[in-house]
C-alpha cells in the first residue's frame, strides 16, 4: 500500500482529488507539481508540507519561491523539476496526473526507481505504450490505472488467472455533450459548448477530448498496452449514465464489471490502496434510484478522432505519438477560437499524412515525432 505520493499535476482535477483522497488515507506527500496556479499550490504546500513543489512556469516558480521562504520547501522549475519530483527517495508512489505528453519522460524516470505509477496521465502511454511497459518489466514497477475505465478493467481482472481467457475489453464512454449530433452539426460547436460535459468535472482539454472521442480514442490505445492485448480485443460503448466504468468478457460470454458513481476518487484510492480497499466515505451507489442503464454504439463517422486512434493503432510505431501531439494542439487552437470543432480531427489527419512514422522507434523517435507533428497541426 501506498505511504508517501509525489503528486504530478497537482492544481487539476485529478491533482485536487488526490489530494482529498491522500488526506483521508493520511498519506504523505514529498513533492507536488503544478504550471502556473501559485495560489492554489501555495495552500497546498502549507497543508501537506511537502520537500520538494515544482512549478513549469519560470515566473510562477520564482513567485511562489518568495512566498513559501518561510518554510523548508525546495521550490524547482522546468521539466529538471519535474525529474526531480518523480525520483524521489521518500516517495514510493508517483502519482501522474499532468496532462499531455509531458508526462512522459518523469514517468520513465520513476519506473527506473521502481516506483508505483499511479498512472492518470493516459498520453504516457499512447506515445511510448511499449517502451513504458518494456521498461516497467525491466525495473518491477507497477503502474496502476487512476482513469476510471481502466481502473475499472484492472478491477474486473482481479480474479482472471489466465489472460488467455479474456475474450476482449468494452470501455464505456458518456458520449460527451454532443451525443446524437451529426457531423454537419457538430462544425458549428463552440469552445462553450464542448466544455459542457453532463457527468465528469474535468480540465478544459480532457473536456474537449471527450467531446470528440479522442479521449476513448486514447484509451483504447491505452488499454493494449495495460492489458497486452490487440486493437481488435478492446471495444467501445456508449453509455450515458457513467455508472458502469467498463467491463471484461471472458471467453466463455461472462461478463464482468465494476459499477459506481462517477467520482474520480475511487480509482485514485484504489491505486493507493491495492490489492486492499480502504472504506470511503463518499455517497455510494444506489440501484434503486440510479436509474436505467442504456447501451450504444458509437458513431465514428461523426466522430472521427475515435476511428482515427483506432486505425493508428494498427498501424502502430510512432503514429500515435503523431497523433497525440497533433491532437493536443489541434485542441488548444480550438478552445482559443482559432478553428472549428471538426477541425480538430482535419488536423490530425492532415498531420498523420505529412509526418513519416518511424517503426520500432526509440524515446528520440517519439519525441521528435511529437515535435513534427505539432508543427504539422498549426501549419
Amino acid at each position: 500500500m501506498t505511504k508517501t505520493i509525489s503528486l504530478l499535476g497537482a492544481t487539476g482535477s485529478i491533482g485536487r482529488q488526490t489530494l482529498q483522497v491522500a488526506r483521508e488515507l493520511g498519506l504523505g506527500v514529498a513533492a507536488l507539481t503544478a504550471h502556473r496556479q501559485v495560489d492554489l499550490i501555495e495552500q497546498q504546500a502549507r497543508e501537506f508540507h511537502p520537500e520538494l513543489v515544482v512549478m513549469t512556469d519560470a515566473a510562477a516558480a520564482g513567485e511562489l519561491r518568495l512566498r513559501l521562504s518561510d518554510l523548508p520547501i525546495r521550490v524547482m522549475t522546468g521539466e529538471e523539476g519535474l525529474l526531480e519530483a518523480a525520483t524521489l527517495e521518500s516517495a514510493d508512489t508517483v502519482v501522474t496526473a499532468v496532462v499531455g505528453s509531458v508526462g512522459l519522460r518523469p514517468t520513465l524516470q520513476a519506473i527506473e526507481k521502481k516506483k508505483r505509477i499511479a498512472l492518470a496521465n493516459k498520453e504516457t502511454l499512447v506515445c511510448a505504450g511499449e517502451l513504458v511497459m518494456a521498461a516497467a518489466r525491466a525495473h518491477g514497477a507497477q503502474i496502476l490505472p487512476v482513469d476510471s475505465e481502466h481502473s475499472a478493467i484492472f478491477q474486473s481482472l482481479q480474479g482472471c488467472r489466465d489472460r488467455s481467457e479474456v475474450a476482449r475489453l468494452i470501455l464505456t464512454c458518456s458520449g460527451g455533450p454532443f451525443f446524437g449530433r451529426s457531423y454537419e452539426e457538430l462544425e458549428h460547436m463552440t469552445p462553450a459548448h464542448a466544455l459542457k460535459h453532463p457527468n465528469w468535472s474535468m480540465g478544459a482539454k480532457i473536456t474537449v477530448d471527450s467531446a470528440t472521442l479522442m479521449n476513448k480514442g486514447l484509451e483504447v490505445i491505452e488499454a493494449m498496452h495495460l492489458y497486452d492485448l490487440p486493437v481488435e480485443q478492446v471495444d467501445v460503448v456508449i453509455h450515458r449514465q457513467s455508472i458502469v466504468h467498463s467491463l471484461v468478457e471472458y471467453r466463455d460470454g461472462a461478463m464482468i464489471a465494476q459499477l459506481g458513481t462517477p467520482d474520480m476518487k475511487l480509482p485514485i484510492r484504489y491505486a493507493f490502496t491495492w490489492p486492499h480497499r480502504a472504506a470511503s466515505p463518499d455517497r455510494r451507489l444506489d440501484l434503486l434510484t440510479c436509474g436505467d442503464l442504456t447501451f450504444r454504439a458509437p458513431d465514428t463517422e461523426a466522430f472521427r478522432c475515435l476511428k482515427i486512434a483506432r486505425e493508428c493503432a494498427k498501424t502502430g510505431g510512432t503514429a500515435c505519438a503523431i497523433m497525440n501531439a497533433a491532437n493536443e494542439a489541434a485542441v488548444m487552437a480550438f478552445l482559443r477560437g482559432e478553428i472549428g470543432f471538426n477541425d480538430i480531427a482535419r488536423r490530425v489527419e492532415s498531420a498523420l499524412s505529412r509526418v513519416e512514422v518511424k517503426y520500432e522507434p526509440s524515446l528520440a523517435d517519439i519525441l521528435e515525432a511529437d515535435r513534427l507533428a505539432r508543427l504539422a497541426a498549426v501549419n
